[in-house]
């Protein structure tokens, strides 16, 4: 039996007032840039993990001031006390899963130990399907592995997104509703693999957690997202 999702109808019926609507907060958002700061380097001391993030502007740190108060700065913070890491940021404010894998084709070859992804949000604001989005993230993970030689990836489910405080009530229902089954099936691909590691981003995003724009996180958010990347890390990588 064919299951009807009341997002996609919802979104049907109300299409030419949600572009509309989409329209407007495109001309009205603020455009926060990507923090400046290193995007690959050497940081603490113990056995040695080689990792590569790689996403969209929350993998960028938009909403921070500084890469040290985004993801890559957060996770290495944690990480170093243990461990000595050779990180690598390869991420792009409005990057797609597609994207993701356009840039990192284009990489000469270096080997990882664990790569962290954080993809998904522009996949679903542009119309991907969920089948062709799965089918985008299961090639992702091949080039990781194929090309990289990773052997652990950390894969950051998708947030809230009927909480960012930049949607209006209705077109962040629709989203949110799309994002919570999107990831449900990320979910289910991730845990199908024992050396994938599923890490939900079911974390508080209301004003007081967010940048500027209502649209990225904030520090306190990417502090927490960092210490659950590290968290993950270990459970795979005991010191």
């Amino acid at each position: 039996m064919i299951r009807i999702h009341p997002e996609i109808v919802l979104k049907s019926l109300l299409f030419p007032y949600l572009a509309v609507q989409g329209a407007r907060l495109r001309r009205t958002a603020l455009d926060l840039p990507e923090p400046p700061g290193p995007r690959e380097g050497e940081t603490g001391q113990g056995p040695l993990i080689r990792m590569l993030i790689t996403g969209d502007s929350s993998a960028a740190g938009v909403g921070t001031a500084s890469q040290d108060e985004a993801l890559s700065g957060q996770t290495m913070r944690q990480l170093a006390p243990d461990y000595r890491v050779q990180w690598k940021l390869v991420a792009r404010t409005g990057a797609t899963t597609p994207q993701a894998i356009k840039r990192l084709k284009a990489l000469p070859a270096e080997r990882f130990d664990i790569a962290v992804t954080a993809l998904g949000v522009n996949d679903i604001t542009r119309g991907l399907s969920m089948q062709t989005w799965l089918k985008h993230q299961r090639e992702l993970f091949a080039l990781l592995e194929d090309k990289f030689g990773v052997q652990r990836i950390v894969v950051s489910g998708l947030p809230p997104v009927h909480q960012f405080p930049l949607l209006p009530p209705t077109l962040g229902w629709i989203l949110g509703r799309q994002a919570l089954r999107y990831d449900a099936g990320l979910r289910e691909l991730v845990e199908q693999r024992t050396s994938y590691h599923y890490e939900t981003l079911d974390l508080p995003l209301g004003p007081q957690n967010m940048a500027q724009d209502g649209f990225h996180p904030g520090p306190k958010v990417y502090a927490e997202w960092g210490k659950r990347v590290a968290d993950a890390v270990r459970s795979g990588h005991p010191a």
